[in-house]
């Protein structure tokens, strides 16, 4: 199948040209018809499936057919991150259509507040939104928001962990009744199937697997004390080149910084981000590892979902995510559209359980690696035993050196271990990524976001 099949308008298939988009994803092909008929939908769908996309596309179309000129969609994401990597996107495919767009989160200044206001009053056609911030917009009553035809739910269950469930259905009680719901999510809870009968009408469901890896993803991990994740840390990437591109998960925002401190100890090139910093300041440093002027980022799961960079060479999880989910998402930020990357795990006595019922979601055992003998023994993986779970609070750092020799493309301290590479670039010219209401940038070469 191919997205002219799809009866998109003449200026449609020339942004998804200019943006090198050919074929559509499982989840596009499947989602796009059904919102085309005006049904309500609710989409199970990973982040790197297309999801953006298959509603995205769409909607555009509809919004040229008809003309435009009013507030016609309203999409809600969790996080101001992906709110932009939305807008980005839909600058794209958009180019050529004349359609207007805006973001609207917290954290930005008194004049951006006033670029929303002027968006949502002058009537934006599309607009991507936080909660929080929406409803600070329409707590002051001025939002022409009557004539709006759409509403869509970016990462749904990811809003509901975060709280905004009472937000979502305010929010929903001052748009009108006759409208088209549209919920993505990663995971079906309950709790998605609760929000879905209180605001939707009789949705079709499109099920894409969920919950697994992508192939291309070589996943290895090392058992490891706390004081052995720097150490580890410096034998892994330190005088690796080759992976230029590079992202630590950990769980905790206090990690942040004294991981990049220690990093930077080590004189290697690495930054944090995480709710702490500005907003300028967390756009600033996603920028620099965009282009390639930062290797190492550090930060929380904050940006294991709402952020698009691809060709990332590795992710390396600090720490065992609390919930499987977030170590799907996390580990999703490498071989993404097809690539290849590798994943990296360390499991301290605390995170064994954990580690333990994320093999189980994605249903393989990931293999764990020896330390290098100049790192000592870690703990013994055994999950669900007082001895595995905080057996010791300190390693052996007093073993014999014998450093070996860290190599992508073949091991990772083991010959058996498989290799992973990326190869697709991201569009890195972007200076201003919010508060543009009308302006667009030309389509670049952009297939990869396909896969968001």
């Amino acid at each position: 199948m191919k997205f002219k099949d799809f009866d998109f308008t003449e200026e449609m298939l020339q942004g998804l040209n200019a943006m090198s988009f050919e074929e559509p994803t499982p989840v596009q092909e499947q989602a796009i018809p059904i919102i085309q008929k005006g049904n309500d939908v609710i989409a199970v769908a990973q982040t790197g499936t297309g999801k953006t996309a298959a509603f995205l596309l769409p909607i555009l179309n509809k919004i040229q057919r008809s003309g435009g000129g009013k507030l016609n969609t309203l999409i809600l994401a969790p996080t101001r991150e992906l709110a932009m990597q939305i807008d980005q996107q839909m600058e794209g495919f958009s180019y050529f259509t004349g359609t207007s767009s805006i973001a609207i989160y917290g954290g930005g200044t008194g004049s951006s507040f006033e670029a929303e206001r002027l968006a949502l009053t002058q009537g934006a056609d599309l607009i991507v939104a936080t909660p929080g911030r929406l409803l600070s917009h329409l707590n002051l009553k001025y939002v022409k928001i009557n004539q709006l035809e759409h509403f869509i739910l970016d990462e749904a269950d990811r809003m509901m962990d975060m709280g905004f469930s009472d937000d979502i259905q305010k929010i929903s009680e001052y748009l009108p009744k006759k409208r088209q719901n549209i919920m993505f999510s990663a995971t079906m809870p309950p709790k998605i199937r609760n929000l879905a009968k209180a605001i939707m009408n009789e949705p079709e469901e499109v099920n894409i697997a969920i919950s697994i890896t992508a192939e291309g993803i070589t996943q290895l991990a090392y058992n490891t004390h706390d004081n052995q994740k720097i150490p580890l840390l410096q034998h892994l990437l330190k005088d690796k080149q080759d992976l230029s591109s590079i992202i630590i998960f950990t769980s905790r925002k206090s990690n942040v910084k004294d991981i990049v401190r220690d990093l930077k100890k080590l004189k290697m090139d690495a930054a944090g981000i995480s709710s702490d910093l500005s907003q300028d300041e967390r756009e600033e440093v996603l920028r620099m590892f965009r282009n390639k002027r930062l290797r190492i980022l550090v930060g929380t799961d904050i940006i294991s979902r709402g952020i698009d960079i691809d060709s990332i060479d590795m992710v390396i999880n600090y720490d065992v995510p609390n919930d499987p989910e977030d170590y799907v998402h996390r580990v999703g930020r490498t071989a993404r559209a097809k690539s290849t990357g590798t994943a990296l795990t360390f499991i301290d006595g605390r995170g064994q359980q954990d580690f333990q019922k994320i093999e189980e979601l994605i249903k393989m055992e990931v293999e764990k690696l020896p330390n290098p003998e100049h790192i000592g023994e870690g703990p013994t993986y055994k999950p669900g035993s007082s001895r595995g779970r905080n057996s010791h609070s300190r390693g052996n750092n007093n073993a014999s050196s014998g450093r070996k020799t860290f190599n992508k493309k073949k091991t990772f301290d083991k010959e058996k271990s498989k290799s992973g590479e990326t190869n697709t670039n991201t569009d890195a010219t972007k200076t201003e990524v919010k508060k543009k209401f009308y302006p667009k940038r030309p389509p670049t070469q952009t297939g990869h976001l396909q896969k968001d």
